[in-house]
């Protein structure tokens, strides 16, 4: 589909108006950029044994709920609700799903338990390549289990989150919500979740809340992050999974 010859505003009113599927479909083909764009920006932080394609239909399920509940008349522009509700859809679907093997588990269990005993020996956070060494291991078999368990982490905090209410879709610095729909006690309950999760951040030292800002907020990777802070991404890893270590204990306290 030719997406620079179509005029949008005019799909939507023929939306609005028939709500017609192919209609719809012609929206969805336009906005695919959205779920690209969406799907490579998870997939990045997800283990191996997550299909991207597995990702992206996911994504797609959370753009056709977009279309479908995006009010026009509305002050909020479609693609920053959508990206909202793409990014609620993928981790909604990671959830229901056993997505990290039990022998991941299992490796990730041994390789923290050799990240403590390094951390009592040498009295500091340990390398990658030092917990290598230790379990002989190959230094990418430790990098995996560590994006493994941070983002096994990540969606601890989101389910949290969404148990304590079903609005709160993105956990730490993405939320979206539709004030229309609340009643006065769900709006209170609702800042009351924003005001815990600021509160939670603000005990992070400053690295801790620069690392969640730029990964969250900014969509930066460890990579990017560790060239704005001028650190390895070995050491913004480290500090990523203090900080949702802490940020996790904070809220369940």
């Amino acid at each position: 589909m030719d997406t620079e010859n179509i005029d949008v505003e005019q799909l939507w009113q023929d939306w609005i108006t028939t709500h017609e599927t192919d209609v719809a479909n012609r929206l969805v083909s336009f906005y695919m950029y959205l779920v690209d764009y969406h799907t490579q920006r998870v997939s990045v932080h997800l283990p191996k044994s997550v299909q991207r394609d597995d990702i992206k239909s996911l994504a797609l399920l959370g753009l056709y709920d977009a279309i479908k509940k995006f009010e026009p008349a509305r002050d909020l522009k479609f693609d920053t609700y959508a990206s909202f509700r793409i990014r609620g859809a993928i981790i909604d679907g990671l959830r229901k799903e056993d997505w990290l093997p039990r022998s991941s588990r299992d490796r990730t269990k041994k390789i923290e338990t050799a990240a403590q005993h390094l951390l009592q020996t040498l009295q500091r956070e340990p390398t990658v390549k030092e917990i290598a060494e230790y379990l002989d291991v190959a230094v990418s078999d430790v990098e995996d289990s560590v994006k493994d368990q941070l983002f096994s982490n990540l969606l601890s905090i989101e389910e949290k989150a969404k148990d304590q209410n079903e609005d709160f879709k993105e956990g730490i610095g993405h939320s979206v919500i539709d004030n229309q729909q609340l009643t006065p006690e769900d709006s209170i309950l609702k800042q009351e979740n924003y005001q815990d999760l600021a509160n939670a951040i603000k005990q992070l030292n400053k690295n801790e809340q620069l690392v969640v800002s730029l990964f969250y907020h900014d969509e930066l990777t460890f990579t990017e992050i560790g060239q704005v802070l001028t650190l390895t991404t070995s050491r913004i890893s480290q500090i990523h999974k203090q900080a949702v270590f802490k940020l996790r204990g904070y809220i369940e306290s």
